[in-house]
């Protein structure tokens, strides 16, 4: 089964690489991991300044000679730089970690806003997390001036429910070119996902093989993802694993996914994962998903995300 190349177009016209290497956690590996999936022929990387991975991101592509005209960026804004003064430095200090002076897609982390400061996550004297009071309308209002600047050649959100998106296409000048959020067989969100599509707004996946990730406790109890019965069965037909079918089956939808993975095989796996599905076959996916989400810091970081959305438990 032939590996594609498969881009979408963003609302900027900009294409977006189908698959994406993502790099949270393990920050000491990810020099030699993005290295890794430059040399497998990743174009698409994806970071974020909580993750702390920006630096060997950057160190990665210069190393590896690719121009950086041929890789898309992605950077993330954190929760305590959401006041409009703290956007644009926010923004350099990433861009002077990645060394280059543009990203591709710049997006806001989480709808929340932290208390401003360097403290990532500011906490009272009985260790709960202190909110800063700016609204995410603003914050967003300072990221279109990233984008007309040119330091973000598209900009975009992470975490937003449906309502708290259309509350910043009304208040706002600029649609988010994307939109990443946890999607996979277990949590297809099809309705969500079709609507923000309508607005013209690419998704990304992130936790694309669900509860692979062991941080995600909720999923600790059960079966994984990636060895779901019907979806290894589904790869035999392509001589594929039951990650890639989880792959194939994103990109089915339109969406851009972001495998993470430290070893060679598995970084290479992951890009073979660009593949077409039957319409058969995509129907049977259909058939897995249990509205389970796993990933709900609500309780940490004093809001109550994804309200309205599949796999919210109240």
């Amino acid at each position: 089964m032939a590996t594609l190349d498969t881009k979408f177009k963003l609302n900027t016209g900009a294409e977006i690489p189908a698959v994406g290497f993502g790099t949270w956690q393990d920050k000491d590996a990810q020099e030699d991991a993005v290295t890794e999936a430059l040399k497998a022929g990743y174009t698409h990387i994806d970071t974020a300044r909580i993750y702390g991975t920006e630096p060997a991101v950057g160190a990665a592509i210069k190393k590896s000679g690719i121009p950086r005209s041929k890789i898309f960026i992605t950077t993330k804004l954190w929760n305590n730089s959401h006041h409009p003064d703290d956007v644009e430095p926010a923004l350099d200090a990433s861009l002077k970690d990645l060394d280059t002076d543009y990203v591709d897609l710049y997006l806001m982390h989480w709808p929340v806003a932290f208390g401003r400061g360097d403290n990532v996550f500011p906490k009272d004297s009985s260790g709960k997390t202190i909110n800063g009071d700016t609204d995410y309308v603003d914050t967003w209002k300072a990221m279109e001036k990233t984008f007309k600047n040119g330091k973000a050649k598209a900009i975009g959100i992470s975490n937003f429910s449906r309502k708290e998106t259309e509350r910043l296409l009304k208040e706002t000048e600029v649609v988010p070119a994307a939109h990443q959020i946890e999607v996979h067989p277990y949590l297809q969100q099809n309705e969500a996902c079709a609507w923000f599509r309508s607005k013209g707004i690419h998704v990304q996946q992130y936790s694309p093989f669900g509860n692979q990730n062991e941080i995600y406790s909720k999923g600790q109890n059960m079966g994984k993802l990636i060895d779901d019965p019907t979806l290894v069965d589904i790869g035999k037909k392509y001589n594929k694993n039951g990650a890639q079918v989880a792959l194939a089956w994103g990109i089915a939808q339109g969406h851009s996914v972001l495998p993470k993975s430290k070893t060679p095989s598995r970084i290479k796996d992951n890009l073979d994962g660009d593949f077409r599905l039957d319409e058969g076959d995509l129907e049977k996916v259909k058939g897995v998903d249990k509205g389970m989400r796993f990933n709900d810091p609500s309780a940490n970081f004093g809001w109550s995300f994804y309200v309205g959305e599949d796999g919210k438990v109240e």
